[in-house]
């Protein structure tokens, strides 16, 4: 079974993807940025984890799976220097679920003002 998730952003039809894409009883869900209605919410690395993740949270919902699914997470950073207040937030939710992390350190994102991206993974166990 493969089911795609998309969000209405223009980019999603822009460029051809999905925001999520089930295939059997695993969730890829592409990297997100902290991109709102108005704009990039937040100037800081910690504020733009946080939206992130619960923009990933809502995701995760739709397609019937939670945070406690989530098998692999990858946090992009522009400035790596400040990993401990993505860290930070990240841990927020994942310090109990505690899935694979990577943090990989990137050029600056097509808007200069997004500071982070998170791509994860999610997988449901069978029962």
């Amino acid at each position: 079974m493969r089911k795609t998730f998309g969000t209405g952003s223009v980019w999603e039809q822009t460029l051809g993807y999905s925001r999520a894409v089930q295939v059997d009883n695993t969730l890829y869900i592409s990297a997100t940025a902290a991109s709102g209605e108005d704009g990039i919410v937040g100037d800081d690395f910690y504020t733009q984890t946080r939206y992130i993740l619960q923009k990933l949270g809502t995701v995760l919902a739709d397609a019937g799976f939670a945070f406690e699914d989530v098998v692999q997470s990858k946090l992009y950073l522009t400035d790596i220097s400040k990993w401990e207040d993505a860290g930070r937030a990240h841990g927020e939710v994942f310090g109990d679920i505690r899935p694979t992390l990577s943090l990989v350190h990137v050029l600056p994102f097509l808007d200069p003002k997004m500071l982070v991206e998170i791509e994860l993974v999610a997988q449901k166990g069978s029962n």
